[in-house]
């Protein structure tokens, strides 16, 4: 059974409207897409860092409780979890506030086995944070050596922007590790100074990675891929409850689609037919179009119960 395995933070979201606190709950990028993909019968398991303290001790507890294998999360001695506040507007769109000490990050645990096609999701700041930069490269070149899939979601906040000169040699190593990016509008707003998906792709992207999916809330996702294809597939619109999980749970769909399809790490490198990408990307935005229906990160149990069943 391929697995997937997901590197990333874990914080907890704390959600505002009209500036009131309205939910408290475990949160982090790839955390999110790992318990969706946990809750749909997927075989995942997750490494990251949490508090040693009582977040930290919930975060643990959510991750087994949604069947993902929480082995290779590390407590350390006074490490506090870091607390995320979201507050919603008036489309439910989040503006964000994060509390985390970066500078102290650690990052301590025993590489999971894998094997081929299995699929490693990583991204954010996690993804490039020179503090645990050793450990997320041992991570991907595992991966990459033993025929995984490598996934990786930009998501790159508007917080750090005063990094991103820093930052770039990570970045563009993340890049060219990876067989499938995805990005958003805002993403390469803060990055590039760019809003053109094409341009986006072919001055930053396609020299290191030729299959890039770009975001951009509820306009159309474009696809770029080799030998020139692309594609755009336009948002069903929903009535959005909360965005915070849209992107982390269209990256959950997307892995979920590439293991309900059968597309290996052969078919990535022979390039995909025009036919698996609309089927892979239907359960991206699936998904997608589900975490927005809620308060919750991540798609509700029921959904996940649905489909084991398909």
């Amino acid at each position: 059974m391929r697995k997937v395995i997901g590197i990333g933070e874990t914080v907890l979201d704390i959600i505002f409207k009209n500036d009131q606190p309205i939910g408290a709950y475990p949160g982090g990028s790839t955390f999110n897409a790992i318990i969706s993909l946990g809750r749909c019968g997927v075989n995942t398991s997750f490494i990251s860092e949490a508090g040693n303290d009582r977040v930290g001790e919930q975060i643990i507890n959510f991750l087994e409780e949604n069947g993902v294998d929480a082995s290779g999360v590390s407590r350390f001695p006074d490490s506090q979890s870091p607390i995320s506040l979201a507050f919603l507007n008036e489309r439910n769109d989040a503006e964000y506030l994060f509390y985390k000490d970066h500078p102290h990050d650690q990052l301590d645990f025993v590489c999971p086995d894998i094997q081929p096609d299995d699929i490693v999701l990583f991204g954010s700041y996690f993804a490039v944070n020179p503090v645990i930069r050793p450990q997320v490269m041992g991570l991907l070149d595992y991966a990459r050596n033993h025929g995984a899939i490598i996934y990786y979601d930009v998501n790159f906040r508007p917080s750090h922007r005063h990094e991103v000169l820093r930052l770039t040699p990570n970045l563009l190593e993340n890049l060219e590790y990876a067989d499938i990016v995805r990005g958003s509008n805002e993403d390469f707003s803060v990055l590039y100074k760019m809003d053109d998906p094409a341009k986006v792709y072919n001055a930053e992207v396609s020299f290191y990675c030729k299959k890039f999916i770009y975001t951009q809330g509820c306009n159309p996702v474009e696809l770029r891929a080799e030998e020139g294809f692309h594609k755009s597939y336009p948002v069903e619109k929903t009535q959005t409850i909360s965005t915070i999980g849209a992107g982390d749970n269209f990256n959950a769909g997307f892995i979920y689609g590439m293991l309900k399809y059968g597309i290996t790490r052969h078919n990535i490198e022979r390039g995909l037919s025009e036919e698996q990408w609309d089927k892979v990307m239907a359960q991206a935005m699936m998904f997608s179009s589900e975490v927005c229906k809620s308060l919750f990160n991540y798609v509700p149990v029921e959904f996940g119960e649905k489909l084991k069943k398909i």
